[in-house]
């Protein structure tokens, strides 16, 4: 039997840098989304937020007319809808991105 404990013509040899060049696809798909920009926009485009693939605000717009002192817990649920928008985009990308990979698997990344 050959050193790597695989049955002579099994070719493991070949698979084994077949599953290399796939793990380091993979590394390189995740560090490409992890830097990926997402930007989801609330109120009509009133208030936006962009995100990245890591879940860090990036930056978060406010139209001058959303801002009103009498109603902050409607600018609230703008920004937070705004923020979560992009953040389901980041994640819908990427597990679209990774199951090229897991074969359909949900994955926790």
């Amino acid at each position: 039997m050959p050193k790597h404990g695989l049955p002579q013509g099994f070719g493991g040899g070949n698979m084994l840098k077949q599953v290399q060049k796939m793990q380091e696809e993979m590394l390189r798909v995740q560090q490409e989304l992890e830097e990926k920009e997402y930007t989801s926009a609330s109120g009509g485009g009133a208030v936006s937020a962009t995100v990245n693939g890591r879940h860090e605000v990036l930056s978060l717009t406010l139209s001058p007319d959303v801002v009103d002192p009498e109603d902050i817990d409607m600018l609230a649920d703008l920004v937070i809808a705004a923020i979560n928008g992009a953040m389901r985009e980041a994640d819908e990308t990427a597990q679209k991105e990774m199951s090229r990979f897991t074969g359909g698997m949900k994955l926790p990344f």
